[in-house]
């Protein structure tokens, strides 16, 4: 909360100066040429504001996005480890039913095992 009064503030300077500046530079007279044979007279105020929001909505554009991408990441993180601190517990129901494995199984997991983690020659064939 504390934080939304102080951006409030911020922009309540922000709309004050420029009204101040609008009001000391309302004079016509600034000619903008856009491209030959096309020139706009207009007030300085207009080019300023206008100039303001050409850097500002783009920006915030790009700003919402990544807020937005984040926080969905966020929240299928949080699904994830939801999901995976639930996973245990019914896990945990299941071990008493299930069989005990011999050691036969247990030498054959350890050799399979084995037989993965063993580097593998880099195959030039293709």
């Amino acid at each position: 909360m504390p934080m939304q009064i102080v951006r409030t503030i911020l922009w309540l300077l922000l709309l004050a100066a420029l009204l101040l500046f609008s009001w000391a530079n309302w004079e016509p007279g600034v000619t903008v040429r856009i491209w030959e044979g096309i020139v706009v007279d207009t007030r300085l105020p207009a080019i300023v504001i206008l100039s303001f929001l050409a850097g500002l909505v783009p920006m915030w554009l790009y700003h919402r996005g990544v807020k937005w991408r984040l926080s969905r990441r966020i929240r299928a993180l949080e699904e994830a480890a939801r999901t995976s601190a639930l996973a245990p517990a019914a896990h945990d129901e299941a071990a008493p039913h299930s069989r005990t494995h011999t050691a036969a199984e247990s030498d054959t997991a350890t050799e399979v095992r084995a037989d993965h983690d063993r580097p593998r020659p880099f195959d030039n064939s293709l």
